[in-house]
């Protein structure tokens, strides 16, 4: 099916285009480092969607031109032979110009800060938490995205009791702003001596890294607390109060930093969670306000919402907001998740722009 793209937006993608090319040239943009970076990364944007459709647009003229051909019986041969090319090149086009043109959300582009909690389920959740976070890492790697540890708790019978880390790409939150929920596997734990099948639960909220400046936060409504580093002994053990717990006493929210021997750094990282935290609970207060299919999309750390259901005995994984089910988990366990997160994402954009509700379906 051919994509129709609105001549008003062309228009207007194109006359962006000229106007950066103009200011790139300005002597204040030329002076300051920072703006013209964001120029220039928004200019990289929209060459490249006018250039794909620019192709798309003649590769679709030149395949009606080669089906005519196709009657023609001194042409026909040689224009059926060109058709499987020409469509495998429109296809991939098709592809692209859907990707470029997704909508976009608020906050996509800012790096992300991930945090995994152990739910329900004792120390079983605490060990799928550690595999959903090792899962998440792997599949970063491969996506060549920074990760930065934050803070680690672990749970003494095993596992992860929870994992904060930041993923320090722009963009990172748009691609993985729809894997916050409660994610739920189905398995025999390796505690368990009957062979039953238990259900635990975890918690993976995602965040935009918000910087400290961004959001105004007194002194006054903070406490600092200082505290030795948990570690596993050794020379890696932590030895000095460096750890820091901040409390925002307006709201109760709580934010732990320790994985730096710096006490500074761990202050400092705290702090941007705990801004990143603010941000987003005030987005979410004004998307319940609004009731707006869009603005509820900003919403990204809602750990009632069951969202996944990892189920080993079926090595099914299923995604309960788009009643999907894949059969490869673990390999998806391993890291690939391109596809489950490329899929959501898609389907979730497609539908908030319709102007639909994303819900979670109850499964098995």
């Amino acid at each position: 099916m051919a994509i129709e793209i609105d001549p008003a937006l062309l228009s207007t993608k194109q006359k962006r285009l000229t106007e950066i090319l103009a200011e790139l040239q300005t002597p204040a943009v030329v002076s300051d480092y920072k703006k013209a970076g964001e120029l220039n990364k928004e200019l990289i944007d929209l060459q490249d969607f006018l250039d794909t459709h620019s192709k798309y647009t003649a590769l679709s003229k030149q395949l009606t031109d080669t089906e005519i051909l196709t009657s023609d019986p001194e042409m026909a041969e040689a224009a059926a032979a060109e058709l499987p090319l020409l469509q495998e090149q429109i296809q991939q086009l098709e592809s692209k110009l859907k990707d470029l043109t997704a909508l976009k959300l608020p906050d996509d582009e800012r790096p992300a800060i991930v945090e995994i909690r152990a739910g329900t389920g004792g120390t079983e959740a605490a060990l799928f938490a550690e595999e959903v976070h090792r899962m998440y890492v792997r599949y970063l790697n491969t996506q060549h995205m920074d990760i930065e540890s934050i803070h680690t708790s672990l749970e003494d019978t095993g596992g992860i009791k929870e994992v904060v880390f930041r993923v320090d790409e722009k963009g990172a939150f748009g691609k993985l702003r729809f894997e916050s929920g409660v994610h739920r596997v189905q398995r025999v734990p390796v505690t368990e001596a009957n062979g039953r099948i238990h259900t635990s639960a975890i918690s993976v909220v995602i965040l935009p890294e918000i910087p400290e400046s961004d959001v105004n936060i007194p002194a006054s409504d903070i406490r600092v607390d200082v505290y030795r580093s948990s570690g596993a002994g050794g020379q890696g053990v932590n030895r000095t109060d460096s750890a820091v717990r901040i409390t925002h006493l307006p709201t109760g929210i709580i934010v732990t930093c320790q994985d730096s021997r710096s006490q500074h750094k761990n202050k400092e990282k705290a702090m941007s969670i705990l801004a990143s935290k603010l941000y987003t609970a005030h987005q979410q207060e004004v998307a319940s306000k609004t009731k707006d299919i869009r603005s509820q999309a900003i919403q990204s750390g809602d750990r009632s919402a069951k969202i996944r259901t990892y189920n080993f005995p079926q090595g099914r994984i299923t995604d309960h907001r788009i009643s999907k089910s894949w059969f490869n988990i673990q390999e998806v366990l391993e890291g690939e998740l391109d596809e489950i997160v490329k899929t959501v994402n898609k389907e979730l954009r497609d539908r908030i722009s319709q102007g639909q509700v994303i819900t979670a379906e109850d499964a098995d």
